[in-house]
């Protein structure tokens, strides 16, 4: 639609301020295309066959002076965006922890969108702030957290990391941090997080002043949980080094391996040492509605904090993430510090809330609104169902895995992730490897996975594991069924014989 030139009195042009007619004719063509997407996701490519040059050429112009219509627009979008996009949607788009959204919580992302509330206070909207605070009690069932726990939606894992281990700081060294910075704390703080934990906790520990050279990586056991007896030496030997243990963060679903750390031991150290507990539970924290899954997250309810990505397995678009506090005057401790502009003049508890006093944002879209939607619509029982599908993907890829000669599990199956690698003919039934043959296995396996990437059939990532060059399946799919795991693998041994394997 082209707009109007207004006069000196005139007021929005019309590409600002359609008509209700015109609105319903463009929402009309985008709900057309949402709903021939979702139809047609299976026979889609998961990643384009293209490069930055090529979509520089058909995206690139100078700044537009002029609007055009807004269905060439849309045609944009589909026919250069959409065809370029990695579609994780698809149900064998299995390389990393990403939702492929789902229709409703789209819808809800649109209307929250049109209202376009901006969750500060109570006061910025009293339904949709009321609404998140029903939706983060909503997760705090979900997951187990006892009455009491409250928290705020924010913009991702990162982000619910980094409030955490700041409510654990504040509580450990009192308001002075917030007025003079570490200078008042005489002895370095020391994180504790296993080797398989999130790089987001060096990241926030550096962003805070702790830094990441104080973060402690804990040893991990055969299945890639923390080590809790090497956890209680690296504190012993911290206190006696001069420095102060103040946090440590047990890992509820590692992102390489999806290993749970054995939380309620962690929780019974931190107890005994006077740590704080932060659980990173943005990947696995949702696979508790799954019956199979429940009893890996017992101890859970201990942590002082909890860092939790809707975004993920609740299979929501981004971006949605959200920090739990046990202890909600912690994170006020931490966040609250008042400007004019902020100072809430409402008294009654409810409507005196304020979301910028539980994590650095200021600014908050209405992200409660997808949650709330499709938790609703959808109902617990069906998330845990539809985890517990991912669940058993998982264990039945792995289990092809092992029972193929051309295959190799690197790591036991953690949640709904398996980790493996393909084995040339050479490499087949053999014992122990020299560190050279190793290393061609490694260089095998990249080449195998770039050629599987390009294929578009099936997505991996790469992982580490023991130092091995691995191929990463995660399954966090509605969409993905048994069947999509054989597929994988004969998409595996096909990208092996073009990439020379």
């Amino acid at each position: 639609m082209t707009p109007t030139k207004p006069g000196p009195d005139a007021g929005p042009t019309v590409a600002l301020d359609p008509s209700p007619d015109a609105i319903r004719a463009m929402a009309a063509e985008v709900i057309d295309w949402v709903a021939g997407y979702h139809e047609s996701i299976r026979e889609r490519a998961v990643f384009p066959r293209t490069s930055a040059q090529a979509l520089q050429e058909r995206l690139g112009e100078p700044l537009p002076q002029d609007g055009r219509d807004f269905a060439s627009l849309l045609d944009t979008f589909r026919d250069v965006v959409v065809a370029n996009a990695r579609h994780n949607a698809h149900p064998r788009s299995l390389g990393y922890v990403s939702s492929p959204g789902t229709a409703v919580a789209a819808l809800a992302d649109l209307l929250a969108s049109v209202l376009n509330a901006n969750l500060t206070a109570w006061r910025s909207g009293p339904g949709p702030a009321q609404l998140e605070r029903v939706t983060i009690d909503w997760v705090r069932q979900a997951v187990g957290c006892p009455e009491g726990t409250d928290g705020v939606f924010v913009s991702g894992g990162s982000m619910a990391n980094l409030a955490g281990l700041a409510a654990a700081r504040a509580r450990r060294c009192g308001p002075a941090v917030n007025a003079e910075g570490l200078s008042a704390q005489h002895r370095p703080l020391r994180v504790y997080v296993s080797e398989e934990g999130h790089h987001s906790v060096d990241k926030a520990a550096a962003l805070l002043g702790i830094g990441h050279a104080n973060v402690r990586r804990v040893a991990v056991d055969a299945r890639f949980r923390m080590d809790v007896a090497d956890l209680e030496r690296r504190i012993a030997a911290d206190r006696d080094a001069g420095a102060e243990p103040f946090c440590v963060v047990a890992s509820a679903g590692t992102v390489v391996t999806g290993a749970v750390d054995p939380l309620a031991d962690v929780a019974a150290v931190a107890r005994r040492e006077g740590l704080a507990m932060h659980v990173d539970a943005c990947y696995g924290g949702f696979a508790r509605l799954a019956p199979s899954a429940r009893r890996l997250f017992d101890g859970i309810e201990d942590a002082d904090s909890v860092a939790l990505d809707p975004h993920k397995w609740l299979y929501l678009p981004v971006d949605c993430g959200c920090i739990l506090y046990r202890d909600p005057g912690a994170a006020r401790a931490a966040f609250a510090l008042g400007a004019d502009y902020t100072r809430v003049l409402e008294t009654a508890p409810g409507e005196a809330f304020a979301f910028w006093d539980y994590s650095p944002e200021l600014s908050r879209r209405f992200r409660a609104l997808k949650v709330w939607m499709a938790l609703a619509h959808v109902g617990a029982r069906a998330y845990g169902e539809a985890i517990e599908s991912n669940l058993d993907c998982a264990v039945h890829l792995g289990g092809l895995v092992e029972e193929s000669e051309d295959l190799e599990l690197l790591a036991p199956v953690g949640l709904s992730i398996v980790c493996f690698r393909y084995l040339p003919a050479g490499f087949r039934g053999r014992g122990a490897r020299t560190a050279e043959e190793e290393a061609q296995l490694d260089s095998i396996n990249e080449r195998v996975l770039v050629a599987l990437q390009r294929d578009g059939g099936s997505y991996l990532s790469n992982a580490t594991v023991h130092g091995r060059f691995g191929l990463r399946a995660c399954i966090l799919n509605y969409r993905t069924m048994r069947d999509d795991m054989r597929r994988l693998l004969d998409d595996v041994r096909r990208a092996a014989v073009e990439g020379g394997a």
